[in-house]
């Protein structure tokens, strides 16, 4: 059974993955901001909304040269992939804080880094994969956490 992948999704399913990149870039966000980082709610829903953009805008614009060429389309779509993590990878490095000798933020630009990946799925059209690694995600975020802070001694 071959893979489907819907290059021209209708308007109602292209606002159905931007909202579910919103919704899960927003969970991920709510849990920064509860800990009171500074990359918090609306910078996550903010990532994962312009990932899941960026990747809806990118299979339009294929799908399009595909329509309209009378050869076969050579697009690396992949090229996609490398844009998002490389941008969001100057938004992450901006959140990570040296201080007295310590590094803060490391976690924080990791759920960045992230939340890029389930726009970028969400954009896509893989709902499955955004909604369980964002469940995977805040099962780190909240569960390790917890115990980490708990049961780890401070360095």
């Amino acid at each position: 059974m071959e893979p489907t992948f819907d290059l021209h999704p209708d308007r109602f399913e292209i606002v159905v993955r931007l909202c579910a990149a919103v919704l899960l870039g927003g969970a991920l966000g709510f849990e920064r901001e509860w800990r009171g980082k500074e990359a918090g709610l609306r910078t996550h829903m903010m990532v994962a909304l312009g990932s899941a953009a960026f990747t809806l805008v990118a299979t339009e614009m294929y799908a399009r040269l595909v329509a309209e060429s009378e050869t076969v389309a050579r697009v690396d779509l992949l090229r996609l992939v490398e844009g998002i993590v490389g941008g969001i990878g100057f938004l992450g490095a901006g959140s990570i804080i040296r201080s007295r000798g310590s590094v803060e933020g490391l976690t924080t630009a990791g759920s960045l880094w992230f939340v890029g990946s389930v726009g970028l799925a969400a954009g896509g059209g893989h709902l499955w994969i955004a909604v369980s690694a964002t469940a995977l995600a805040l099962f780190v975020l909240v569960v390790v956490g917890y115990v980490e802070h708990r049961f780890l001694p401070e360095r």
